[in-house]
């Protein structure tokens, strides 16, 4: 692979405009262009959506296991993105073959067994009380004050966590997934969080999804389930959380979601479908690796080459989207949960969907007349080429009292 014409994945476009970038990067590279991560790492981005389907589809070809890389011998110890790109990482997500289905299966099973009229509760009473501590001062910024404290809240309830360590999962999940300085302090952050769990249940099982997957009898060890768990957490609360934020911003920004804004339920659901099409929050994911020699969209992917999934970019691929400006109605053809074997968890889906439209939901019942407080073309994005999530989501409202 040649770097000389390789789009850094870390740069401004990614934030600021990525539509319009992966366009740009399709009509110069084609379905699979060339990018570089942090230190210049080389790197293929897969923004065709057919070809996204074949190497998502082809576990063997297109292997999950991280140890074929071949550029670990240029990754530094402290390397911003290990936590996104693991190595020797005992977690559900390098686990190919057999074990792999073992190990989807402990985990599904785990989060099917979440009663949904409890999850509904949870998220309720959890976006009751975020809006009980802003709905009286008229104004407020829905992303750090109600969106990015929700999923985590109630998954941390679901998992088996105290309530009250749920403001520095947050951080730490946050330092993780944008993959700064801080990215490996929150992964031991949330590592000794889940390894303190696991002790905990261990001597006292509870009915929590945690206690669920220590009583699984396919043989996986301590190390194993903290892992898996922790891949849960950070793949439920971020994408849950962005889902939140870019939803409301559509809806508060959009003329065709104004009815969304004056009790329209179904509205609701069509706005957080056409997110996941236009502005999905998990852009792209680290990835594949070619487990030898082949081609690939016209491109000549070499054995141990890194594969990104841009799960944004085959979205609104125009041989998908002919026409970008209909809506997508109930059409869930899309990528952003995944595809193939090792695509997000159907319960996983489930639950994140229920926190997501119960948190939207929640913000129109309470604070019906709510407006942007800023121009929408001032809205900024976080700085990740991963996640697409809104920095700030600043409104206003007539003041409500406290329930």
């Amino acid at each position: 692979m040649t770097t000389t014409d390789a789009v850094p994945l870390g740069g401004p476009g990614f934030q600021t405009e990525p539509a319009r970038l992966y366009r740009e990067m399709r009509r110069e590279h084609g379905a699979v262009a060339p990018v570089l991560l942090d230190g210049g790492i080389p790197a293929w981005l897969v923004l065709g959506y057919r070809e996204l389907h074949q190497v998502t589809g082809d576990p063997v070809l297109f292997s999950r296991n991280s140890e074929l890389w071949n550029q670990w011998g240029n990754v530094p110890a402290d390397w911003p993105l290990l936590p996104m790109i693991g190595h020797r990482q005992p977690s559900i997500l390098y686990t190919v073959g057999e074990r792999h289905r073992q190990r989807a299966a402990m985990v599904g099973d785990a989060l099917a067994a979440v009663d949904p009229f409890e999850l509904r509760r949870h998220a309720e009473r959890f976006a009751d009380e975020l809006i009980d501590g802003l709905c009286d001062a008229g104004e407020a910024d829905l992303i750090a004050q109600y969106a990015m404290l929700l999923p985590v809240r109630v998954l941390a309830r679901l998992y088996g966590f105290a309530d009250e360590e749920g403001p520095g999962l947050v951080t730490a999940l946050n330092d993780m997934v944008d993959g700064r300085e801080r990215a490996l302090a929150g992964q031991a952050h949330l590592g000794a969080s889940m390894g303190r769990l696991l002790a905990d249940r261990k001597r006292e099982p509870a009915g929590d999804v945690v206690s669920r997957m220590l009583a699984d009898d396919s043989g996986f060890g301590d190390e194993e389930i903290a892992q898996d768990l922790m891949v849960m957490m950070a793949a439920g609360h971020q994408p849950t959380a962005d889902w939140i934020g870019n939803s409301l911003r559509l809806m508060l920004t959009d003329d065709r979601f104004a009815a969304s804004l004056f009790g329209g339920r179904h509205s609701v659901a069509e706005a957080m479908n056409e997110v996941l099409w236009e502005d999905t929050p998990t852009q792209n994911v680290a990835g594949r690796w070619a487990a030898r020699d082949t081609n690939l969209g016209g491109r000549r992917v070499r054995a141990g080459d890194l594969l990104l999934l841009g799960l944004q970019g085959a979205n609104s691929d125009p041989q998908v989207r002919t026409d970008a400006s209909e809506f997508t109605g109930g059409n869930n053809a899309h990528f952003s949960f995944g595809h193939g074997e090792h695509r997000c968890p159907f319960p996983a889906q489930e639950i994140a969907e229920v926190i997501a439209r119960t948190g939207i939901e929640v913000v129109l019942d309470r604070l019906p007349d709510i407006d942007l407080a800023v121009p929408a073309g001032s809205l900024g994005r976080r700085p990740s080429p991963w996640l697409r999530g809104l920095s700030a989501l600043p409104v206003r409202f007539t003041p409500v009292p406290v329930r």
